[in-house]
């Protein structure tokens, strides 16, 4: 693809998609909310912490292959869970779920997505993860998690951050929202990207029909365009609490994480209700705008409770940078959702794996710098500054 073989980082594959896509679907994957104060901040804290070179250290045999929980990834990096690929490319999350197996990465699947559990699990294989919203009537709730069972999903992860839908004004000026009621600005925008209206939308429709969330209950799998579609009444997380992840918890046989824990004593109790793995999030700076950077709170959190748990850190990850600088904090891995979602807009299944690529050469190379032979021997000894002092979080 012509596209793809002018790419050479993921900030040029966010260009590509930004051509490709309409407006409103680009904005709805690269935007945040409100003023984009945390989106902003996710991305300068990375920015503003240096390293320092390693002079004369033998690091031939390095490797970026480590460990979690339990099994070897070829980099300490999954994807986050994203309701929008399939939206950026026909059946976008199978074409995601296919390049993070062959690049041996976990995969994990919204909830939002609009292409069936089973069949990512059928037809993709890997590791494969679970994100659950989790919604007002429990009952439904409960079918998804067995179905994720059923369907030999490794590890659960519950949002715990979406009390309530973020204010993101962007989409009601592009309208774009779901149901979709596509707006006139909207229909000129699509009529100036023929590409993806017929390579997304037209195969969508000359195929399998209008997308919908396959993995919603069935009585609320209607299409994108249909009244039931979209975050309504019935998908309420302001009323979720911590007897809810004790069920959970009992429900679940694997892996049980949850995303969106910033604080020290939401980590404990997290920790106490037998949850194996916190991801530091703050919803990529989609949901609170004025949530803090989460690697800003990640070194408090390790200390605090890093020995105790797994900790993962979500939000700002566009360079294999900066997953070094994260491992060095106190995470054992990362998850990162726009970097990839630009890859599969662009090239599908190899856009994604050209993102992952792009990382993990970017990774390995920072790591040879700094004179890091595995991730296991990342430290804060890498940083520059008051960074190798003890990064101060609250700067």
């Amino acid at each position: 693809m012509a596209a793809l073989d002018n790419c050479y980082n993921v900030n040029d594959l966010r260009a590509a998609a930004k051509r490709r896509l309409p407006r409103g679907v680009f904005e709805f994957v690269d935007r945040a909310t409100e003023d984009h104060l945390a989106l902003a901040a996710n991305r300068s804290v990375f920015q503003d912490i240096k390293l320092r070179h390693r002079a004369l250290l033998d690091v031939s045999g390095r490797t970026t292959k480590t460990t979690l929980f339990g099994k070897e990834m070829a980099i300490p990096m999954a994807i986050a869970p994203t309701g929008a690929a399939g939206l950026c490319w026909y059946r976008g999350e199978l074409a995601l779920a296919k390049a993070a197996a062959a690049a041996n990465i976990p995969l994990t699947l919204s909830t939002a997505s609009m292409t069936a559990m089973e069949t990512i699990a059928d037809q993709a294989g890997g590791r494969l993860w679970f994100q659950l919203y989790v919604w007002k009537r429990r009952d439904l709730s409960y079918q998804i998690i067995e179905r994720a069972k059923k369907a030999g999903y490794e590890a659960l992860i519950v949002t715990v951050d979406s009390a309530v839908a973020p204010n993101r004004e962007y989409n009601n000026r592009n309208g774009f929202a779901l149901p979709f009621n596509p707006s006139a600005r909207f229909l000129f925008d699509v009529a100036l990207h023929p590409a993806w209206t017929l390579g997304v939308m037209g195969r969508y429709l000359t195929t399998i029909g209008m997308p919908k969330h396959e993995n919603y209950p069935a009585e609320f799998q209607g299409t994108i365009t249909s009244g039931s579609a979209g975050r309504s009444d019935a998908m309420r997380l302001d009323s979720l609490n911590w007897d809810d992840i004790k069920i959970f918890r009992d429900m679940w046989p694997g892996i049980l994480m949850l995303k969106g824990v910033n604080r020290v004593d939401d980590a404990h109790r997290a920790i106490a209700a037998g949850v194996d793995g916190l991801i530091v999030s703050n919803h990529g700076g989609r949901n609170m705008d004025s949530a803090a950077a989460t690697l800003s709170v990640l070194p408090t959190l390790a200390a605090e409770v890093g020995d105790k748990t797994t900790l993962i850190l979500d939000s700002g990850i566009r360079r294999g940078s900066d997953i070094l600088k994260a491992l060095a904090l106190g995470a054992k891995a990362v998850l990162t959702g726009r970097a990839t979602l630009y890859g599969t807009a662009v090239g599908g299944e190899a856009g994604a794996s050209k993102a992952i690529g792009f990382i993990k050469t970017e990774l390995d190379k920072t790591m040879a710098y700094t004179g890091c032979r595995t991730p296991a021997e990342i430290s804060t000894d890498v940083f520059f500054g008051d960074a190798a002092n003890g990064w101060d979080a609250e700067a």
